[in-house]
């Protein structure tokens, strides 16, 4: 009895860690598309609560238009929404706030 008990109780253990996904193993690749005629010169991600822009993610890199570029938004904080900053080479800023990056998989710039 004490047998079947502790069985099942593995396999109930078992159920609950394959169906409850942790924050931390969230996907947050995002693909960024720019569609605008302009390109992007600069591009910031920071998670909602930072108190700054952080670095430019493209670096001495620019993303020009009709191309597109795979970022991951995972900074180790756990964080699933992020604001978005694309700087463009005409001088036009572009910010999107709340971008939840665990649930969307393209992000594109019109």
């Amino acid at each position: 009895m004490l047998r079947r008990s502790m069985l099942g109780f593995a396999v109930a253990a078992s159920l609950v860690a394959a169906t409850a996904l942790p924050a931390a193993a969230l996907d947050r690749r995002v693909r960024i598309v720019n569609n605008t005629g302009y390109t992007i010169v600069e591009f910031y991600g920071s998670h909602t609560d930072a108190r700054s822009w952080q670095e430019d993610i493209l670096g001495r890199d620019v993303l020009p238009s009709g191309s597109s570029v795979n970022i991951n938004f995972d900074d180790g904080t756990g964080y699933c929404i992020f604001d978005f900053k694309a700087v463009f080479s005409d001088g036009d800023v572009l910010t999107k706030y709340g971008v939840n990056v665990c649930e969307i998989g393209t992000y594109t710039y019109h």
